[in-house]
């Protein structure tokens, strides 16, 4: 069913909003904070962990920056109030980068320093290539005050290694994962082959250098490789854990849980769940396919 899936995926513009809606359910924890936290809740019974993004980038003022950050603030009082095991991830361009520096650095700090007094984590996620200096500024501005915020680095970046390098020396922690922007060929590797030889040269580098590093993979050679490696530098789970988004790799992921790997869930929720599915349904075709045979009662 290879072509009906390639089908339907090239008619996503075309699917109605009600259908959708349901398609996004696997991938997008509902509109609103008690939702996420409903499935958080349901996560952190199964052994998993979270981290919570708030759909959304690229604002256009400086109060919708605010505003953005507010509601971050208040997911972290959620999780502290409900006892989650759960984290937040941040996108730069959400909190007002293409604004300015000092824009998005300012509510970058706020959001620190409101997770830093309930003892919680900010991940600073990386996006394309024309934000990863002002990315790299920010992060190390923030590291001089605060501790308890980490970066993403996408393996297939051609200047990742040198990226990496340049911050050796350091208590760093890192989000690897392949990277999923279109990038010309002179900023990304192309093939998919050299984009997993450097994760994996990107993740001995990472733990030779003592780093913590959430391992993003849905690619099952690559989490083959990152348990070699785990093996290999005497890892603990405390130095490491496997990152995955909701809804993707499901068999892979409770594979890896109960191989005693500690897994974290990439939780999306939020207004914007229309764009965010239909970036996952391209990129998974077969879902589209499973999810509209149900749909339309032809299959379980």
């Amino acid at each position: 069913m290879q072509w009906f899936n390639a089908l339907v995926a090239r008619s996503l513009p075309l699917i109605p909003k009600p259908v959708m809606r349901r398609l996004s359910s696997r991938y997008v924890a509902g509109e609103t904070l008690d939702s996420c936290v409903r499935t958080v809740r349901d996560l952190n019974s199964r052994g998993f962990r979270a981290t919570i993004d708030i759909l959304g980038e690229f604002v256009r003022t400086s109060e919708e920056a605010e505003r953005v950050a507010t509601e971050y603030c208040a997911v972290l009082d959620r999780i502290a109030a409900d006892r989650l095991d759960a984290n937040i991830s941040v996108k730069p361009t959400h909190l007002g980068l293409k604004i300015g520096r000092d824009v998005a650095l300012a509510q970058m700090g706020r959001l620190c320093e409101h997770a830093r007094k309930s003892g919680n984590f900010v991940r600073i996620d990386m996006e394309d290539a024309s934000c990863l200096d002002d990315t790299y500024a920010i992060y190390q501005r923030l590291t001089e005050s605060h501790s308890n915020v980490g970066l993403v680095m996408q393996a297939y970046l051609r200047r990742a290694w040198n990226d990496l390098r340049a911050r050796e020396g350091r208590m760093t922690n890192f989000r690897l994962c392949k990277g999923i922007y279109r990038e010309p060929y002179a900023v990304a590797y192309h093939d998919p082959e050299a984009v997993r030889r450097n994760f994996t040269v990107l993740l001995d580098e990472m733990f030779r250098s003592g780093f913590f590093v959430g391992i993003a993979t849905h690619d099952e050679l690559l989490a083959w490789e990152a348990e070699r490696l785990i093996r290999t530098h005497q890892r603990t789970p405390l130095q490491y854990e496997f990152q995955m988004l909701l809804g993707v790799g499901e068999r892979l992921r409770d594979t890896l849980r109960a191989a005693g790997h500690p897994i974290r869930i990439y939780v999306p929720f939020g207004a914007d769940w229309h764009a965010y599915t239909m970036r996952r349904l391209r990129r998974n075709p077969a879902i589209v396919g499973h999810v509209m045979r149900r749909v339309f009662g032809r299959g379980g």
